[in-house]
């Protein structure tokens, strides 16, 4: 089977690469040049693929900025960007654009997958009639169908294969067809009834998350009132073997989904006159959360008679996430620029981030970076930095990842 793949990020590429693994032809599809210039020379780009894994399939995999390539695929995959505009609404800009792009190529018999996430109806609603501007019908002439993707970043006990998939189809039909190709990778393919449910699965699973997220960062909050471990009545909640889930505060969320996915659904609700306040209220504490850990770091200096502006202020982590280098929607970055504003000198150190080029920024080294800082502020959790060393070194140290529990210091403070 030939398949092409339309975006080759974080969604694309490991999809592209166990499709290839498999022994299929795929055409992967960027508008990014520096991507496909990588790809076709076996060098990856993302920290879940390395270049060992691209060598062996070079006669597999194909990248490409021409979608006149996908008119020969019996499948295409789109996995674009879906993010949120200046004004939290959905942007399907990327999405419109490669739809449009693929209805100049497509042709009867081949099937249509979208996995970008996106409120439900979007596939019906906005992908179908794009599409069909080819003079194709979704359904009689060629197959669509959605299915959300599933992939965490930096995990390796899930993975394409392991992770079940879900696939909902405009037809039965078409969703038998999905399921044909997401069966050679996938160990366990779902058929649901429509789209509208597996988009709105998708957001279901990222929503979920966000509540719990949300709830943990206000009890967080209301115990640094209280004078209460947060993490110690965490601890003592998640004995409980029944009715209860381990949620850890933080200093907000990041990447894609999370912070994204909540507006997706609050706006496709206000389409049907529904106010889904407890969803938005999630999405509003989170969004807070920055500010708040930018207070605690101020609070924090001003107990050793130091103002914000002009002191040094050393991140840990601007991922949005442990063992990633990704920082879309990382709190980091927030939390950075508030500080800069503030007129903090900022300096920050992440193993998985070389640079942060719209704050003009590089990762730093810690030997020399911990003890001229006069706080280091844990934003991600890296598993490479040694904290013992961090309380040890910096003269001051504050927590919002919980990792410092059980080190006794008079300079650290935690969330």
């Amino acid at each position: 089977m030939k398949i092409g793949i339309v975006g080759l990020g974080y969604v694309g590429l490991p999809l592209a690469v166990s499709f290839a693994e498999a022994g299929q032809e795929v055409v992967g599809v960027d508008a990014d040049a520096s991507k496909i210039e990588a790809l076709n020379a076996g060098r990856s780009y993302i920290e879940d693929i390395p270049d060992a894994a691209l060598a062996p399939l070079s006669e597999n995999l194909r990248a490409t900025a021409d979608y006149s390539d996908l008119g020969a695929c019996d499948a295409v995959v789109i996995c674009v960007p879906t993010p949120l505009t200046g004004s939290r609404e959905p942007d399907l800009s990327f999405l419109t654009g490669a739809g449009s792009a693929l209805a100049a190529v497509l042709r009867a018999g081949q099937l249509v997958v979208l996995e970008s996430t996106t409120y439900p109806g979007t596939t019906r609603e906005r992908l179908q009639p794009i599409l069909e501007q080819s003079g194709l019908s979704a359904g009689s002439d060629f197959h669509l169908a959605f299915s959300p993707e599933r992939i965490d970043p930096g995990r390796t006990d899930y993975t394409v294969r392991t992770t079940p998939k879900l696939v909902g189809g405009i037809t039965q039909a078409c969703a038998e067809r999905a399921r044909t190709l997401y069966e050679l990778v996938c160990d366990e393919v779902v058929v649901l009834s429509s789209p509208e449910v597996a988009e709105l699965s998708k957001l279901l699973e990222n929503i979920f998350r966000s509540v719990n997220i949300a709830l943990v960062n206000e009890l967080a909050q209301l115990c640094d009132r209280l004078g209460i471990d947060v993490w110690e009545v965490i601890d003592a909640a998640a004995t409980k073997p029944f009715g209860f889930m381990r949620f850890d505060p933080g200093p907000g969320m990041g990447g894609h989904c999370l912070p994204v996915d909540p507006f997706y659904l609050a706006f496709k609700a206000r389409e049907h006159d529904f106010y889904p306040e407890f969803i938005e209220l999630a999405g509003k504490v989170n969004r807070a959360q920055p500010a708040y850990c930018v207070d605690r770091i101020a609070r924090a200096l001003n107990e050793i008679e130091k103002p914000v502006k002009g002191s040094r202020v050393l991140l840990l982590g601007v991922s949005y996430k442990a063992t990633v280098g990704d920082i879309r929607e990382s709190p980091a970055l927030e939390i950075a620029g508030m500080l800069d504003d503030l007129g903090a000198d900022v300096t920050y150190h992440d193993p998985h981030v070389a640079e942060l080029s719209a704050l003009d920024l590089e990762s730093v080294e810690l030997a020399t970076a911990l003890p001229e800082a006069d706080i280091a502020a844990i934003i991600t959790a890296h598993p490479e930095i040694d904290y013992d060393n961090v309380v040890a070194t910096a003269p001051l140290v504050i927590d919002f990842r919980g990792v410092t529990r059980g080190i006794e210091a008079e300079n650290l403070v935690q969330l």
